[in-house]
Order: C-alpha cells, then structure tokens, then sequence
C-alpha cells in the first residue's frame, strides 16, 4: 500500500499446497531450486549484472526525472515467473540506486518497500533526504515488485482504483456490493492468467534475494512499512541468514495478513475517528461540525444516514452508503493537523451535500472521488489484490461475510459493514499454489509502530513482535496514525531506527516514546 492504503479489501478457507519439492515452506533456508547433480538452478540468476541507466523515461515521466535529479540509476532484474520452474518462463523486476553518499562508510545496501500490496517502490530511496546518516551507509534500493509499476505488470481493467467498499445498511446493498467485487475479480484475468498464481510475497521475497545477489552482496537490509513489514518477515523466514537489519514500521498482524486483514480493524478505526472528533470539536468556529466530540460524530452519522437514504450529489458524483466509510477511513491515516484539517473540510462538504445543498468539492476529495468513480491515478490496489489472493485463499461463502457483518452492526455500525466485507479474492480465478508463510524466527530485528494505528492495528503489530522473537519494539504513545519512522516527525522513535541502522545497536528491552518525541 502507498502511504495512503494497506490493503483493498482484506479467515480463510480453502486448502492449500503444503509444500513445493525443492522450495522450503518455513524456516530460515534458499529457495534455490537442485537438481539431482547438485548445480544449482538459480545461479544465473543470482550471477545477473544489473545494466544500471538513467530512471527518466521520457518528457513526462515526474518520478523518474526526480530519481536522476537525485543521482539515482535503475535497472532490471530477471527472475523465474515459478521459482518451482527456475527453467521456464521469466519476468522482470525494476530497482532503483542511490550509493552510499560516503562511500568509505558504506555498510551494505538498504531495500526499502513502501507497503500495499501494490505500492511502487522505485522513488523510496529519496528518502535519503530526510534520514542522512543512514544514506552516507547504504546503497538505498527501491523496487518496484513483480507485476506492480515498471516490473512485468498485471493490469486489472477497473473503472476503480479500490475495491474498498462498505456492505452498506441492507442485504440489498451488500448484494450491491458483492457483484462489484466478482466484476473486479474477472476483470484482472484477461491476458493475466498465467501469471496471478506467481504474485505471492513468498516470491517477492525470493525476488529479494535474487537483487541481493545481483547486487554482489553478502546479506540484505531493509526498511519495510505497513505490508512492507510482512514482505520482510517473510524474507526473514525464508533467508535469515542473509538478513543484515531490519526495520517493520506499522506491522501487519502475521496471522490475519490475507484478503480479510481488515476484518478486525473496526474498533481501531472508530478511535481515530474519535481522536478527530475531538480535534474538530475544539476547532467548531472555524469547521461548524459540532462544539464537543459527541456532537462532530452525529454530524458524521448525519452524513451517513443521509446516504443510506439516497445518494448524496457531491461534484458529478453520487456517493452512497458504500463509500462514506471509506472516504473517512482513507483521511484516518495522519493525524498531523493538517490532514485533520483536510479531512474536517471534506466531512463539511459531505454534511452539506447530506443537507441537499450544492457544494464545492475541495481539491483532495476530488481526487479521491475520481480514483473511486473513473480509477484514475495510482494503480496500487489493482496490482495489490493479485498479491493478496496468492497469498492466501478467501472464503467463497459469501453467507459467511454478510453473517459477521449482521454480527457487528451494534458495536461496529459505521466502519464494520466495511472492514468485514468480503472482497475480489472471494471470487478469484486462480487459487494459491503454496500454503502462506508460517512465521516464527529469532532473527534480530526492529518492529516500529504507533498504538493508534487505525490500518494496522497494535495488537497485531504486538503479534508480529511476539512471532519474532529476536525483536524490540519501539511504539510512539498517543498517536492515531499509520507510520512512525520519518513519518510522523518524532525524535525518539527516529533516533532508535537510525541507531540501529547505522550503529547495529537494538534497544536493550522494548521502548516506548511519547508523542511529543520524549521517551
């Protein structure tokens, strides 16, 4: 996921493969494939010399003229389409550079995943900008994963940019909803079928190790946000003894992560909305949502009930009860006061389009409302919903999801018909070829967080840090918000990544930083 998303619609069911000859299902080993004389299958790929180039593809092309601006190089990486094949067909994998900008320091190289699944990650080593000691150490590399961006792509034809979608408020309107998401899933098969099978993290993760030894270097480190955090788990599990440092800012819970990761999110979600229910309360003057928490969340309802009604008329748009959870979920993810501030502003709006009065849409939601309706910008969850249903096979009992959504109306009303909806990979083509990854190691690493985090919640980045159990967990207090590390501007929760980064040093037991940077 950018920044922006985790997940498209994320208990499963279904058996799967539990073990592929060759390719070790758990614990720290290659997925080198061997054949019975003893060479090794994947040397040509580990042996590969990446043929380094200018990022820009042309006039047009923004992030990659930001790339070579910043002294970046990219290439591509072949790796096997079927690690279970190493012989057959192959895809690409585009990566980005930027060296050590000291070079007598240098470390080794830091890959860094942005989260999704989906997200592109070619610009992340432009992050260098904002943590330069860690830069001076490494080479920073971005990657764009299989089938996301510039590596060999799956174009799911949308008209969407998400299938998030609440159930709404009536069976009518979770049928509504269920045909959105069978529609969704036919439309990434064309001219993709071949390839959904091969789009799990388990073979991200092995791609991982492929640019490792590309790269001519002995272990990996990494920088891994929100779905980033269980791509590097997996890398752990599969390859740790090549794993160098590892930082999982705002991790997934290992035993959720699937097409239902969201399922539980409700109750984390509604406490952000409190939080800024809050902030807006004391900011009435100037927003007119409501003088107490109370009073800015019936507003919220207001809207909510409003379009459960009819669809309310927002631009050329018609929004409905399906979309206004998402709409307030997707502005849930920065608690900075600017982005409560622009969330405010948007929930305005929709309060006076639930009024029946014709309104202006500020430049945010418009971008949003056009991503939702037409699918234009960003393709993430498109590329992302191949990843989640490799990964682990959903429920097709769709009585199952209407059930838990009936369950939770009570105490969920407004985010649960949303989080425990089913998505595409209830109707997916193509079913995983391996069972999903078991995790469980000692490897030592840094598991980051926010304990307000409304998209991965703290319970399952605790998980995450008890199945690991050579972590340390640094968590920023009192902070409603999804990425701690650079993102949320705190000193404490910086210094610690950065020592760890650049000095090796792992805080000696679990730390706890405030939300005003003190520990």
């Amino acid at each position: 996921m950018r920044a922006r998303k985790i997940v498209t619609a994320v208990a499963t069911s279904a058996t799967l493969l539990t073990g592929l000859a060759g390719i070790a299902v758990t614990g720290p080993a290659s997925a080198a494939v061997t054949r019975d004389d003893g060479t090794d299958d994947l040397a040509r790929f580990h042996r590969q010399t990446p043929a380094w180039h200018r990022c820009a593809t042309g006039p047009g092309d923004d992030a990659g003229a930001a790339l070579d601006a910043a002294g970046a190089q990219c290439a591509e990486v072949t790796v096997p389409l079927d690690y279970r094949r190493p012989r057959g067909r192959t895809v690409s994998v585009a990566i980005s550079r930027i060296r050590a900008a000291d070079p007598g320091a240098r470390r080794g190289v830091l890959l860094i995943n942005p989260g999704g699944p989906g997200g592109s990650g070619l610009q992340r080593p432009l992050l260098g900008r904002l943590m330069p000691a860690v830069a001076a150490r490494y080479d920073l590399i971005g990657m764009d994963p299989r089938f996301v961006g510039r590596s060999t792509p799956i174009r799911c034809r949308w008209t969407t940019d998400t299938p998030t979608r609440s159930a709404g408020p009536t069976r009518r309107t979770f049928d509504e909803s269920a045909r959105l998401m069978k529609e969704l899933a036919a439309g990434c098969v064309q001219g993709n079928r071949d390839l959904l099978p091969h789009a799990s993290t388990r073979n991200t993760a092995r791609d991982m190790d492929v640019i490792r030894a590309a790269l001519g270097e002995p272990r990996l480190s990494y920088l891994g946000y929100s779905y980033g955090t269980y791509l590097g788990a997996v890398y752990t599990q599969l390859f740790g003894a090549r794993a160098d440092r590892f930082v999982l800012d705002s991790a997934v819970g290992p035993d959720v992560y699937g097409p239902d990761l969201l399922s539980a999110n409700g109750p984390a979600i509604d406490a952000a909305l409190r939080h800024w229910a809050s902030w807006a309360a004391a900011r009435d003057a100037e927003y007119g949502l409501g003088a107490t928490e109370a009073d800015v969340l019936a507003t919220v309802e207001r809207v909510n009930r409003a379009a459960s009604r009819r669809p309310l008329r927002v631009g050329g748009y018609r929004i409905d009860a399906l979309h206004v959870p998402y709409l307030l979920f997707v502005r849930l993810y920065d608690d900075s006061a600017k982005a409560y501030a622009g969330l405010a502003a948007e929930v305005r709006t929709l309060a006076g389009a639930a009024r029946g009065h014709a309104v202006t849409v500020p430049a945010s939601l418009k971008e949003t409302l056009d991503g939702l309706f037409t699918g234009s910008g960003p393709a993430e969850d498109r590329a992302g919903t191949p990843i989640l249903c490799a990964d682990r096979a959903a429920s097709r009992d769709l009585e199952s999801y209407y059930r838990g959504i009936q369950a939770h109306r009570a105490d969920e009303p407004l985010f649960g018909p949303m989080t425990r909806n089913l998505g595409p990979c209830s109707f997916w083509p193509a079913a995983p070829v391996e069972a999903p990854t078991e995790l469980g190691n000692d490897v030592p690493l840094l598991v980051v967080g926010a304990d307000g985090d409304p998209v991965t919640p703290f319970a399952g980045q605790r998980s995450m840090h008890r199945t690991l159990t050579g972590s340390r967990m640094v968590t920023l207090r009192g902070a409603f918000r999804h990425g701690a590390y650079l993102a949320a501007g705190d000193a404490c929760v910086d210094a610690a990544v950065n020592r760890y980064l650049v000095d090796g040093v792992l805080p000696t037991a679990d730390l706890a930083c405030d939300r005003t940077g003190r520990g």
